[in-house]
């Protein structure tokens, strides 16, 4: 085995990262015509496949489309299909717009659409809770797909155009009826771009074309909604995991875009004229520790709820992002400067004073010095802190901790699994999501108990949030709405379901050569930048 000293690895590392952004680089050959380059905040591995990872969402709104969106003013509208609710409530009709085409040139059918919001709806948490209202759903003829519920439901909308994770994209039939658990076997949309397979290097270079054939609709864009026109002929996303090298090469005019530099770097790009930096998701992000319920020790409440004691956000929060400009400590479950945010529960995360009290009760639990396996991915900008300040303030508690190194797509896939640790399981990852995911107890998934029959992973079971979450849908009144939700974060919190860790905010940069940057909820939205030479 070859040792290096430390001064040669910098260089080296420079080195491997130039070399693959020579390889990464489109060809003036092949790139003629206008070409965002960008790179994004992790790298695409496996596209096709249904995965919360917010990467694999971003690859979902290049190809495909929606049956609805949601716009800046958090309202609902129509994109691939316009609606009609029945006097009842209970019978919702979707009609199709005119112009809808799948990239390999068929039209898009209702069948399509049902089977795909069939397969969103066993994955998704707010898809699963209207599948648990929905007596049928189905084509009624070829442009037309009709919900019928059990009893009225008041989110019926918000589902079907939620933002994000897992956003219900719709896909042709035969692809919305393949094993969800596996990769889909085509990447075929009617979206505003089309996925380029042949160029397709994973973990390197993903390359999009301009869907000629996508009819936009004729409003302005906002958010996820809106007329999605494509002003250039390729996106390609490139990875470079090795921030300064995604820095100088956007300096220098290699890469056009990129979604998430280090907060360290950002000094250096708001000094450069020719980069904007820009905050495009305002509502912010929420980090978040999961344990797995299934494997010991974290299947004791007593230990989990010693874990919860012991950290605290700041801490998080400063090795995370540094400056407070960035970052706000937030107890809320549902979002800070929400209709349903709360502290209740959240004494020791926002305060940093349950130290004492962790190592009190993780004496008392029975805890056997079981290591807790925690995955660490170091190739993401914004999940590289949260497990080293995790592992040290639970070491602090009288944990034993087991910090194992990997990158971020090792994560997605390992953090499946159900099995022993001994046999590739895992005790705790963290994760990130949007404000969009967590706004309310129907959309966020983390506090969900399900267990193993479709709930998130980490696979926490609590019928008492469940029937909580049912009566939150079926709620009408914002004043009942608060108390329920604020009785599920009490419930979160006992039980530690999931530990925020507070609401942190990502600018992104890009080149001025690039105009008509959009905000939104959730990914960033290549649609409507155009770029000038």
């Amino acid at each position: 085995m070859f040792h290096f000293s430390r001064w040669k690895r910098p260089l080296i590392a420079s080195s491997l990262a130039l070399a693959a952004l020579a390889l990464a680089l489109p060809s003036q050959a092949v790139a003629a015509g206008k070409t965002i380059t960008a790179v994004m905040h992790a790298d695409l591995r496996t596209p096709g496949m249904m995965t919360t990872a917010y990467i694999v969402r971003d690859f979902g709104y290049m190809i495909f489309d929606t049956l609805l969106a949601e716009d800046a003013n958090f309202k609902i509208q129509p994109q691939m299909a316009e609606w009609k609710v029945s006097d009842d409530k209970l019978t919702y009709t979707f009609t199709l717009r005119d112009g809808l085409k799948w990239h390999d040139g068929p039209p898009v059918t209702a069948e399509d659409c049902v089977a795909s919001l069939k397969r969103w709806g066993k994955a998704d948490g707010m898809g699963q809770k209207l599948m648990d209202f929905t007596a049928s759903i189905e084509a009624t003829d070829p442009k037309t797909i009709t919900l019928k519920l059990k009893e009225p439901y008041g989110l019926v909308l918000e589902s079907i155009g939620k933002p994000s994770s897992f956003v219900p994209f719709m896909m042709p039939k035969r692809l919305a009826e393949a094993p969800a658990d596996k990769p889909l076997p085509e990447l075929i949309g009617s979206g505003p771009f089309k996925f380029v397979p042949a160029e397709f290097q994973p973990g390197v270079k993903a390359v999009y074309e301009k869907n000629t054939d996508y009819v936009p609709r004729k409003e302005p864009p906002s958010w996820t909604a809106g007329g999605k026109v494509v002003k250039v002929d390729r996106v390609e996303w490139i990875t470079m995991a090795d921030a300064q090298t995604a820095v100088n090469a956007l300096q220098s005019g290699d890469i056009d875009f990129m979604e998430a530099p280090s907060y360290d770097i950002l000094p250096v790009l708001e000094a450069n004229p020719d980069i904007k930096l820009e905050t495009l998701n305002k509502l912010g992000l929420q980090t978040l520790g999961r344990m797995n319920f299934l494997q010991p020790p974290f299947d004791n409440v007593k230990i989990r709820r010693a874990a919860f004691l012991a950290l605290n956000q700041k801490d998080v929060l400063d090795a995370l992002v540094g400056n407070p400009k960035y970052y706000k400590v937030c107890g809320a479950v549902f979002v800070c400067d929400t209709p349903l945010a709360t502290d209740i529960g959240a004494e020791t995360l926002i305060k940093g004073n349950g130290m004492a009290e962790a190592k009190k009760l993780l004496a008392e639990s029975g805890y056997d010095g079981t290591p807790i396996v925690i995955m660490a991915p170091g190739d993401v900008v914004t999940l590289k802190a949260q497990p080293i300040v995790a592992a040290q303030l639970l070491r602090d508690a009288g944990f034993k901790v087991d910090v194992q190194a990997t990158d971020w797509g090792t994560v997605v896939s390992r953090r499946t699994s159900q099995k022993p640790i001994k046999e590739g399981g895992w005790n705790m990852f963290f994760t990130n999501w949007v404000a969009a995911d967590v706004i309310n107890p129907v959309v966020n998934v983390s506090i969900g108990g399900r267990g193993t029959k479709g709930g998130w992973f980490g696979w926490s079971e609590n019928a008492k949030i469940e029937g909580l979450r049912d009566a939150f849908a079926r709620s009408s009144s914002p004043e009942e709405q608060k108390k329920i939700a604020a009785d599920i974060q009490k419930e979160v919190y006992d039980q530690v379901i999931y530990i925020p860790l507070g609401q942190f905010f990502g600018p992104s940069a890009w080149r001025k050569s690039l105009s008509g940057v959009l905000d939104g909820p959730a990914t960033p939205i290549f649609w409507n930048i155009d770029k000038s030479e």
